[in-house]
C-alpha cells in the first residue's frame, strides 16, 4: 500500500479506522527525512496491512505541534488507536521492521489491561 499523506483533516479518521498505522513527521529540507524516504516507502509495499503516513511538518504545523515534534525525522506507531512508539531519527530498514514485528506481535488486551490498573493506582495515590 502506498503512503498516504496525513493532515489536520484526514489525522483522527485515519487512526480511527486503521488496526496499524505508522507516521513519519519529515521536511524537504531535512537531509535524514529525503534519505529515510526509501525505507519508509519499501516498507509500506512490504507490509499492506499496516497504514504508512506521512506529515510534512512544514505544511501541517499544527499537527507538529500537536504532536510536540521538536526533531524529524519523527516516527510514530498507533495500534488500535493507542501511541505505541514515538522517538526521533531515520531508522534503518532492520530497525522499522523490528517496530513493526513487536507492534504486530503486541497483546493489546494485556496492554489496556495494564493502562487500566496503572490509571486505578494514580487515582489511588
Amino acid at each position: 500500500m502506498p503512503t498516504i499523506e496525513i493532515t489536520k483533516e484526514n489525522i483522527h479518521t485515519t487512526i480511527a479506522q486503521n488496526d496499524i498505522i505508522i507516521l513519519d513527521f519529515w521536511a524537504s529540507w531535512c537531509g535524514p527525512c529525503v534519505q529515510f524516504a526509501p525505507t519508509f516507502e519499501a516498507a509500506s509495499e512490504k507490509h499492506t496491512d499496516v497504514v504508512f503516513g506521512k506529515i510534512n511538518t512544514e505544511e501541517q504545523r499544527e499537527l507538529a505541534q500537536r504532536f510536540n515534534i521538536r526533531s524529524i525525522p519523527m516516527i510514530t506507531v498507533f495500534r488500535e488507536q493507542i501511541m505505541l512508539y514515538h522517538n526521533p531519527g531515520a531508522l534503518p530498514p532492520e530497525g522499522l521492521e523490528e517496530i513493526l514485528t513487536k507492534v504486530k506481535e503486541l497483546d493489546m488486551d494485556a496492554l489496556r489491561s495494564q493502562m487500566k490498573e496503572a490509571e486505578a493506582n494514580q487515582g489511588e495515590s
